[in-house]
């Protein structure tokens, strides 16, 4: 299975739902609490001046209503990953963490 497809279902494991969202177009409507996420970066190792593994980053929200919600706890630990912010917009909270998958 894709390692991307795994990781949906890793995260809609830790949600409780399947309101988990990969590059969500803007037309689409979420339903709370959710996770968004997309891949965001690629990290290259090198030996012999040739990449011989990478590792890609997703940046993955998680939206919720509930402030003191213990969504974020589960996604914070994931191995290789870092909470990046923090804040609320619309009345939602928002989660962002980095995500080495």
């Amino acid at each position: 299975m894709e390692k991307r497809l795994l990781l949906q279902l890793l995260l809609e494991e830790l949600l409780g739902n399947e309101n988990v969202y990969f590059q969500p177009p803007e037309n689409v409507r979420m339903s709370y609490p959710a996770i968004v996420y997309n891949r965001d970066y690629q990290a290259v190792f090198f030996a012999d001046n040739r990449p011989y593994h990478r590792r890609l980053r997703y940046q993955v929200t998680v939206i919720d209503r509930d402030p003191d919600s213990l969504i974020p706890d589960r996604v914070a630990e994931l191995p290789l990953t870092t909470l990046v912010r923090h804040f609320t917009l619309d009345q939602l909270n928002h989660d962002i963490y980095d995500v080495y998958f």
